[in-house]
């Protein structure tokens, strides 16, 4: 069974019970997330005026593995940015396509235009 690295869309999705969340739900027991994924759910949630305490207990019961964004994976995600700037992916995005092809994990997001990417890691769309 290979592991799933969570892209912050992803874990939203679930997190708002948009279509998809199902998939997500399922791949919880073998996915990761990279920090720079979860500082942008985070975000999210607390510009949406969720309190802190809150936001620790939402994420919290998921059981989700932050894996810290490392030189290696801040390395591979600059150099992914030739590869994808034309279709607007973000430091955030590249961080999990980093983390992805580090760990040799299906890349999990909700964003339609990876399809478009040829970058070594394989994407599934979760609608």
């Amino acid at each position: 069974m290979s592991s799933i690295v969570l892209d912050a869309s992803a874990l939203l999705a679930l997190l708002n019970a948009e279509k998809g969340a199902d998939l997500v739900l399922e791949s919880l027991p073998r996915a990761i997330i990279s920090t720079v994924n979860y500082a942008e759910v985070v975000t999210r949630l607390a510009l949406l005026g969720m309190p802190e305490d809150e936001i620790h207990n939402t994420l919290g019961v998921l059981g989700l593995d932050a894996t810290s964004f490392d030189d290696e994976q801040a390395f591979q995600s600059g150099l992914l940015a030739p590869q994808t700037q034309s279709l607007g992916l973000s430091l955030g995005n590249r961080a999990c396509l980093a983390l992805a092809l580090k760990t040799k994990s299906v890349a999990l997001t909700a964003d339609r235009t990876w399809q478009k990417l040829q970058v070594g890691v394989e994407i599934r769309l979760i609608r």
